[in-house]
């Protein structure tokens, strides 16, 4: 009989191999974001969906592209835009003639939602009610359209881009919507050398060939070894501390929460820590999870489900400042 232990073994292994390829893969097309990179990976093997944030120029289309191709996956993009309806999300029935019988009847014709990786660009310039089209999508993997439910090919994995500076013409991302992102990512600018290195490969005759790494089955057979990744009692209380850390009701909160924020994390930030700490640990290599990898993942899951406070805003104190603060005063034990 085979040991199911030693071929978990055997199969962290061979994902940390994946893992090393497809981040050459990478680096043939994207210049450093080697962050951004791993935060992305990580939240697709632990079956999430990842909200990108950062100014135009910065390559997050690309990015995404890029690792649809490496990853041979399924790859639908939608430019979110003040005039989209839900249905060019979703798909939609049309009247379709049988040429044999002569009868008309509705068809269902699918939309761009229906792929494994979906990229939702300048997801907050759509109003709430098409942003709202996802809402069942990435929660069920799966879609609702005249009565009838159609499930989603797995794995399936939405990432949506915000510009964060340009304010005008958008709708923010309603509470419930940001909440079924994993991840949101911050994307800054590259260091001096990285975009000298850019300017240079970018302005030449393009050379970059990508080799295929991993299917959908294999992708689906990891993100089930993921779940069977064992995890200690003490690192998922640390995780559930520092979520409930965020809460300005609970009476154990910091003085500066209260002060802070207006609303907390919910249960979903722990379930996610502790998801991306396991994730994180097996594409490392490692058998089992560690504060470490924890902490890693506290600023991507909680930034966006703090609300701050107006003396928060007031003091010019954002969720990242409030996360960083929460690390060091959360105890590990």
């Amino acid at each position: 009989m085979t040991d199911h232990r030693t071929d978990d073994i055997a199969a962290v292994r061979n994902l940390h191999d994946s893992y090393s390829r497809i981040k050459a893969e990478i680096a043939k097309v994207i210049i450093g974001q080697d962050a951004v990179i791993e935060q992305l990976l990580i939240a697709l093997l632990a079956r999430g969906h990842c909200l990108l944030v950062g100014v135009p120029g910065l390559a997050k289309t690309l990015l995404i592209s890029t690792v649809s191709q490496i990853l041979d996956l399924k790859f639908s993009r939608i430019q979110f835009t003040p005039d989209l309806m839900p249905s060019d999300i979703t798909g939609s029935d049309i009247i379709e003639e049988d040429r044999t019988t002569g009868r008309r009847g509705f068809k269902f014709v699918k939309g761009p939602v229906f792929a494994n990786i979906v990229l939702a660009d300048e997801i907050n310039r759509t109003p709430p009610k098409t942003q709202a089209a996802l809402l069942q999508a990435m929660q069920e993997h799966e879609v609702t359209a005249a009565g009838q439910t159609y499930k989603l090919d797995e794995p399936f994995f939405v990432l949506a881009t915000q510009n964060p500076i340009e304010q005008e013409g958008t709708y923010p991302l309603p509470e419930a919507q940001l909440d079924r992102f994993m991840f949101n990512i911050y994307v800054d600018y590259p260091s001096r050398s990285e975009e000298e290195e850019i300017v240079m490969t970018t302005t030449a005759a393009p050379t970059a060939s990508l080799s295929k790494s991993l299917g959908a089955a294999e992708i689906i057979t990891l993100q089930n070894l993921v779940r069977t990744v064992p995890v200690s009692d003490h690192l998922v209380s640390y995780a559930v501390r520092l979520v409930r850390a965020t809460r300005p009701t609970e009476p154990d909160c910091p003085d500066y929460i209260k002060n802070w924020v207006s609303w907390g994390a919910g249960p979903r930030a722990g379930q996610y820590m502790v998801l991306a700490a396991k994730t994180r640990a097996i594409l490392d290599g490692r058998p089992t999870p560690s504060v470490e990898d924890v902490r890693f993942a506290a600023v991507p899951v909680l930034r966006h489900r703090i609300v701050t406070s107006f003396t928060a805003e007031a003091e010019g104190i954002d969720t990242i400042a409030i996360v960083k603060k929460l690390l060091e005063t959360v105890g590990e034990k």
